[in-house]
């Protein structure tokens, strides 16, 4: 029902809704945080200074706050407990940027108390990075090869491929579901611990710091969405072409 004229209509419905809210979503991240990173917050609390209360407050000790080049690179790498926290953020003492250093420190929170959601996306990772790149290739190629030596259809050797594709991609796309409510529970937590921590003084800035975050957040369910699209594709594909 998705093909006419020759023309493949799962890349309009799957692919191009995703693709325009991903494009959106980076022009609100781009918008918002540029607003208020004019705005200085009342105590001047530097993002760097922002996070080492937060992990304070929480009684963690144990991760290190280090400085990394680019704009908007902030991360926070369980594996070493490195907080890295970008240029527009590390010494800023705007709204926005401790919005951000606190988010960082967010995920940093969760690894202490080992939050079930991002423990299970650490354990995803390696099988996501090979789904990512191995699985629409295993898929397409496993029906593209099993129709071309087989004129009445896929052979059941090139059927498994593509199954074993279809699988190996549906695990990366579980990667981009579970990083949802990581995501969006980082921004709760740091939100929350502002306010606590008398790092934000008043409601306006905790308003501020809550719209840059969930532009940020809108970025990864376009991710999301985008995958999720891609795998429906790619699996009404390989059905419609199993069927022959």
């Amino acid at each position: 029902m998705f093909y006419y004229y020759g023309f493949d209509w799962t890349y309009l419905v799957f692919i191009v809704p995703a693709m325009l809210l991903s494009v959106i979503a980076q022009a609100m991240v781009k918008s918002r945080f540029a607003k208020y990173d004019r705005v200085q917050t009342k105590r001047n609390l530097t993002g760097a200074q922002a996070a080492a209360l937060l992990l304070q407050a929480n009684g963690i000790t144990d991760v290190q706050i280090k400085h990394i080049g680019g704009e908007l690179t902030d991360n926070y790498n369980p594996s070493t407990k490195v907080l890295s926290l970008s240029d527009a953020t590390y010494s800023s003492t705007s709204i926005a940027a401790v919005g951000v250093a606190a988010h960082e420190t967010g995920h940093a929170i969760q690894h202490h108390v080992n939050y079930f959601p991002l423990v299970f996306r650490r354990t995803l990772v390696p099988v996501a990075n090979i789904g990512s790149r191995l699985g629409p290739v295993m898929a397409l190629a496993g029906i593209g090869f099993g129709i071309g030596l087989s004129s009445k259809g896929p052979t059941p050797l090139f059927q498994l491929i593509a199954n074993i594709g279809l699988i190996l991609f549906g695990l990366s796309v579980l990667f981009y579901i579970v990083t949802l409510p990581v995501e969006f529970n980082a921004s709760h937590r740091a939100l929350k611990i502002l306010k606590e921590s008398g790092a934000f003084t008043d409601s306006q800035e905790v308003s501020g710091a809550r719209k840059v975050l969930w532009a940020a957040a809108m970025t990864y369910v376009a991710s999301a969405l985008t995958a999720i699209g891609s795998f429906l594709r790619i699996l009404l594909l390989v059905r419609r072409r199993s069927d022959r």
